[in-house]
C-alpha cells in the first residue's frame, strides 16, 4: 500500500506557521541588533567630533515588563565594572564624555565610577540630557565640567539606610528622649551619623580633587549630603550654579539623537553601559 499523500493545504499551513514563529522570534533580535549598531555609529560620530571617549550610562527605570511589572533599573556593580573597563581602555590624556541618565543606585558602584573619573588625567565631562539623581549626581561631581540640558536636574546625595534618609533617623534621637528609643533605632542612628559624615567628606574630597578650594567644597558637600532636601528633590541649573558648580548647557545635538535610540524597553533589557570595546591610541585629527 502506498503511503498516504500529505494534504497540500496542511503542508502550506504548516510552512506558514514555521515562518510566523521564525518571524516572531527573530524580529526582536534583529531590531535590537540594528538599534545597537545605530548607537555605536552615533557614539563613534560624537567621539570623532569631540576627540573623546564616549561612555553611556543610561537607565530606563520607568519601563514595564512583559507581565506589566515595572523594571527598576539603577547603577549597580555591573555598571561600575563596565565603566571602569572603558576608562582603563582610554589613554590617560584623552577626554572622557560620560552621558548619564539615571535615578541613582548603589553608593559603592557610584563611588567606584566617581573615583575612576576624578583620577583620569584628561578632561572629564559628564553630560546630562534629562536627569542624574543620587548616585548619578555623585558621579557628576567627579567631572571637570557638568554639561546639562537647561531643564535637566541633579539631586541630593544624602545617604539612605534601608530606604530611609539617614538624616531622618538621626532626627528621631533629637525628638525623643533616649530611654524612649528602641535599641535598633539607636544603632541605625549611629550608622546614619557615620554615613552622613563619610558622604560629606567624600563629596568634599571629590570637589577638591578637581581644584575647588576647601571652604567652597565643604559648603557644597554640606548642602547636598546632609539631608537638607528630600532625596528626590530636583536641583536645576540655576540652583547648581548658585552653589558654585561648573555647569554648562551646551549639550551637543548628537547627544539628543543618541537618547532617541534608547527607547523605553518593553520586555528584554538593553545594556546600560555602552562604548566601542577596543583600546584607543592617540587619535589624530582628520
Amino acid at each position: 500500500m502506498e503511503p498516504a499523500m500529505l494534504n497540500p493545504a496542511y503542508a502550506i499551513i504548516n510552512l506558514l506557521l514555521w515562518f510566523f514563529f521564525l518571524f516572531f522570534f527573530l524580529t526582536p533580535i534583529l531590531r535590537r541588533y540594528a538599534l545597537n549598531k545605530a548607537r555605536e555609529t552615533l557614539i563613534r560620530m560624537i567621539e570623532q567630533r569631540r576627540k573623546s571617549r564616549v561612555i553611556t550610562l543610561i537607565h530606563r527605570q520607568e519601563s514595564v515588563g512583559f507581565f506589566g511589572i515595572p523594571l527598576i533599573r539603577y547603577i549597580n556593580i555591573e555598571d561600575s565594572e563596565q565603566v571602569l573597563r572603558a576608562i582603563r581602555l582610554t589613554p590617560p590624556d584623552m577626554p572622557i564624555d560620560l552621558i548619564i541618565h539615571t535615578p541613582g543606585g548603589l553608593a559603592l558602584a557610584s563611588t567606584q565610577i566617581a573615583n575612576a573619573l576624578v583620577k583620569h588625567k584628561g578632561p572629564v565631562r559628564v553630560i546630562i540630557p534629562h536627569y542624574a539623581m543620587s548616585g548619578g549626581t555623585l558621579i557628576a561631581l567627579a567631572a571637570d565640567e557638568i554639561i546639562m540640558d537647561p531643564n535637566a536636574v541633579l539631586g541630593p546625595v544624602d545617604p539612605q539606610l534601608q530606604g530611609i534618609p539617614a538624616a531622618s533617623i538621626i532626627k528621631v534621637l533629637e525628638k525623643k528622649e533616649l530611654k524612649d528609643v528602641d535599641d535598633q533605632t539607636i544603632i541605625m542612628a549611629d550608622v546614619a551619623e557615620k554615613a552622613i559624615e563619610q558622604m560629606v567628606n567624600y563629596v568634599k574630597w571629590l570637589l577638591m580633587e578637581n581644584g575647588m578650594d576647601r571652604e567652597k567644597a565643604e559648603r557644597i558637600a554640606l548642602e547636598l549630603a546632609t539631608g537638607k532636601y528630600t532625596h528626590d528633590f530636583p536641583l536645576g541649573v540655576e540652583k547648581l550654579r548658585e552653589l558654585g558648580l561648573n555647569i554648562s548647557t551646551e549639550i551637543p545635538e548628537e547627544v539628543y539623537q543618541l537618547m532617541d535610540l534608547y527607547p523605553q524597553p518593553m520586555g528584554a533589557q538593553v545594556p546600560s553601559v555602552q562604548y566601542i570595546p577596543i583600546p584607543y591610541g592617540t587619535r589624530q585629527s582628520s
